[in-house]
This record gives C-alpha cells, structure tokens and sequence, in this order.
C-alpha cells in the first residue's frame, strides 16, 4: 500500500509516549482527535483512488484491493455499529493497512455532510454478511450518535514480545486512538477473556491474509470455529498480496 497512505496520519503532532503513556509537557503538541484522524485518512485514500494512472500495475491492484475493502468495512460497520466492533492489532503491517482502511471508512458513518465515499465503483467480489451463521445479538445496534473518541483493540501478546513491537504499538495506539487491551495469553483463552470483559463485542476485524495460516478457506466475514469464543472474524485485507501490502 502506497507510503502516503500508511505514514502517520498526525502530522508529527501526537505527543510523544514515555512508558506507554503520552508526554505532558506544557510544550507538547495537542493530539488530534479521532475524527480529525480519520477526515485526513479518507482524503488520502480518496486521493489514491482517484488516480487514473496510479504508475504501476500493482498500485493499480492496490486501488482494486482497496476498493473491495473499503466495501467489506463498510458492511460491517452497518452490521455492527463501534460498540459491537473490534480490531486485533499486533502492529504488522497487515494490521496497519486494515487500520488505515477502517479509519478511512468512519467519516461517512457519523456525519451525512461528510464527503461521499471515495469510490463510486461496486466492490462485487465481498462476501454478503446474511449469508454467514453469526453468534447471538448482546444488545440492539445503535450507532452512537457522535464520532467516537477510541476504537476498541485487542493486542494479544505473545510469549517472547520484542520491545520494539510493544513500543510500535504504543505509539501507534495513541496516534490513532485505540483502546487496545493487552492480554497476555495463548489466543483462545486471551479472546474468552476479552469477550467477558467485553459482552457487546460481536465482531473483531483481523488482518489475516489468504497465504496466512489457516487462511486458506477463509472469506471476508466468518464466524468462529466451534470450540472458541463466538464473534464475527472480519477479514478486509484476506485477499490482499504480499507486495500489495507493502506497494
């Protein structure tokens, strides 16, 4: 995915995080809101997409894959609504393209005067939402009538977790508002413990790719396996290639 789209949406104007938590020297920048973050996302991605001669035939595929989704996020956040809605995010790359995608997406779900969706091309090839077995309703969908000031997260950690990763994803997780849990555990056991702290949670986007494994049968919406929690696994990015990723 081109560099301008995934490069930090703040500007440089995030305060700088010292242990996980944002600096507060009197000097320090103010941080955007969320919704000013995802205003400045839609504008690139729109941007990209309006380019009728990207340079090179894999921009051209990105522009393909960012349409279809761009149509899936959209169908879930109609499905769904935020305070239903999670993401897992480890901070690879993968999970950062299916960030920018879903921040690029919120605008025109709060705010009719906002711009219209950057595409006006039907995206086909997702998979519908009716079609696919879902988990019981915890609570009636009702989208909030103000922009969101976070988006829910889940970090599951892993063993050995790098101190790189974990500082990326701190800083990230400030620069684009989310409110990640971290929960050390092995994943099955990590995601019961996320859903019953989080009962409304019925879908989590996951940047799993197709060459991923046990990726290979998945689609654009799949509920759990038998045996694990039950949510909605949303998939944007499933059809996305390696070099695609990192175009």
């Amino acid at each position: 995915m081109p560099e301008s789209l995934v490069e930090p949406l703040h500007d440089n104007k995030s305060q700088p995080l010292t242990n996980g938590a944002a600096n507060a020297a009197s000097d320090a920048p103010a941080q955007r809101s969320l919704r000013d973050v995802c205003n400045d996302a839609q504008r690139k991605v729109a941007a990209f997409l309006s380019e009728p001669d990207p340079g090179s035939e894999i921009l051209r595929a990105v522009q393909r894959q960012v349409r279809i989704s761009l149509d899936v996020v959209d169908k879930a956040l109609e499905e769904y609504g935020i305070p239903e809605l999670s993401l897992s995010y480890n901070g690879g790359k993968d999970c950062l393209v299916m960030l920018i995608l879903i921040l690029a997406c919120l605008p025109r779900h709060f705010d009719s005067s906002n711009t219209p969706p950057p595409t006006t091309e039907p995206a086909t090839t997702t998979t519908p939402i009716k079609a696919i077995p879902q988990p019981p309703r915890l609570s009636a969908p009702s989208p909030p009538r103000q922009f969101p000031d976070s988006l829910q997260a889940v970090y599951v950690v892993s063993r050995h977790p790098f101190a790189e990763v974990d500082a990326f994803v701190d800083r990230t997780s400030a620069e684009y508002h989310l409110a990640v849990e971290r929960i050390a555990q092995p994943m099955k056991p990590a995601l019961h413990a996320y859903l019953a702290a989080r009962p409304a949670v019925r879908a989590v986007f996951v940047g799993t790719r197709r060459t991923d494994p046990h990726g290979e049968s998945l689609t654009h919406f799949d509920a759990t396996d038998p045996g694990w929690p039950p949510f909605m696994r949303v998939h944007p990015v499933i059809d996305w290639h390696y070099a695609e990723i990192w175009a």
